[in-house]
């Protein structure tokens, strides 16, 4: 943002959504995967057995199943229904709720089977962070969307919109004043029209790019009306001690890092992180005077705002030094792969030289004399230019490439 760096946290996913932050980590293998569970049990039958239905091939793509299909099929438990099958639709319901909401694909309309595992125990679904899980597909679906040629963003868009709602009052939408758990239900109305999008999302874009510090709520979930509705297992001091803590988040082939200690000014003064501080973890002065040729700083266009390119890079940024990752020290009897790839590009189109490297080694080979045979000798020969050794007018093994 303009006044810093913000970003949504296990605090926010335990307030807004209500899902627990710790516990087992949410992965396995998404191919194949039915060779590993159950005795190496065929997934479709495994299927048949906790939902007691086999889907038509219809409604199957590979490993994933219609949502259509899962809405109409158990859509609504019957009456009098015996213990078994209400197992059976909670089962389908929330394979329809991970499928759908929280991990949901650009699609939307399909549902892997992937959480058979997870379903067929309904008692140990409380045990894994599924908070944790939802965000790191959350992390990985913004990281996706920032390409500039993907249209559509995947995740938990409820959690998404309702942190911006809470963090920033100025975005907030009128007339939603009531206060639920989880945070996020307080929104469940809102219902925007479709008419003059385009003028409001240019509208919206240059409101963020003049956002200032004090139009951002640091700590919304202290005040008293929140307070007397939130659960009290999410303040208990085993899941508040995970807010601040800098881990990696995990959803299957997912990894990312939860990196609160980038975003502190979020949990309050009082709230300390102790970590090692590199000396100089700015940026370096060229790449700022590079990214402000080439960057693109603002959402507005130009027109709204001022070409940034035009602003003078600050002196204190050439005093933050080079910027330069450390050297790593080379183990020992592992070759310089450097050396390799500077040899194969040597008089190629990779290299953007000249094919006429070669005559001017030949002069500098006539102009040496008999000194400059033993020069490089260790370069030399058919060995190593198999393309030349053959062709006429090209160096023999007696004669020397040019030194590298």
């Amino acid at each position: 943002m303009p006044f810093g760096e913000c970003t949504i946290t296990l605090q926010d996913m335990a307030y807004q959504l209500g899902l627990p932050v710790d516990g087992r980590y949410v992965s396995g293998c998404l191919s194949e995967f039915h060779i590993y569970i159950q005795g190496g049990r065929p997934a479709w039958e495994w299927f048949q057995e906790l939902l007691g239905v086999i889907p038509p091939p219809s409604q199957v793509q590979k490993y994933a199943v219609n949502c259509s299909w899962f809405q109409e099929t158990f859509g609504e438990c019957p009456e009098g229904a015996d213990d078994e099958t209400v197992r059976r639709y909670a089962r389908a319901y929330i394979m329809i709720l991970l499928g759908t909401q929280r991990f949901a694909d650009k699609s939307g309309n399909c549902i892997h089977i992937r959480w058979l595992p997870y379903v067929a125990r309904l008692e140990e679904m409380g045990t894994y962070s599924w908070g944790s899980a939802a965000l790191a597909w959350l992390y990985r679906c913004m990281c996706r969307v920032a390409n500039r040629h993907v249209v559509k963003l995947a995740g938990p868009l409820q959690l998404l919109q309702s942190w911006i709602f809470w963090r920033f009052p100025r975005f907030r939408p009128e007339r939603y004043e009531t206060f639920g758990w989880p945070l996020a239900s307080r929104w469940a109305g809102y219902n925007p029209s479709g008419s003059e999008k385009g003028p409001r999302v240019q509208m919206w874009r240059l409101r963020i790019d003049r956002l200032q510090d004090r139009e951002f709520i640091w700590m919304p979930y202290s005040s008293p009306d929140v307070l007397q509705v939130v659960h009290p297992e999410v303040l208990e001091p085993r899941h508040m001690a995970l807010w601040r803590s800098v881990t990696s988040l995990i959803y299957f082939a997912v990894i990312e890092w939860h990196q609160i200690d980038r975003v502190l000014p979020q949990f309050g003064a009082e709230t300390v992180l102790r970590f090692d501080v590199v000396a100089d973890p700015g940026p370096s002065h060229e790449f700022l005077e590079w990214w402000s040729q080439y960057g693109k700083r603002f959402l507005s266009p130009d027109m709204q705002l001022g070409d940034p390119r035009a602003v003078p890079i600050p002196v204190e940024a050439s005093q933050r030094g080079p910027g330069r990752v450390p050297d790593m020290d080379r183990p020992e009897d592992v070759p310089d792969r450097r050396r390799v790839e500077r040899r194969s590009r040597v008089g190629t189109r990779r290299s953007q030289r000249d094919w006429n490297w070669l005559e001017h080694a030949m002069d500098d080979h006539h102009d040496a004399g008999p000194a400059g045979c033993c020069r490089s000798s260790h370069l030399t020969g058919p060995h190593l230019y198999p393309e030349i050794a053959d062709q006429p007018g090209t160096l023999s093994d007696q004669q020397s490439l040019p030194h590298l």
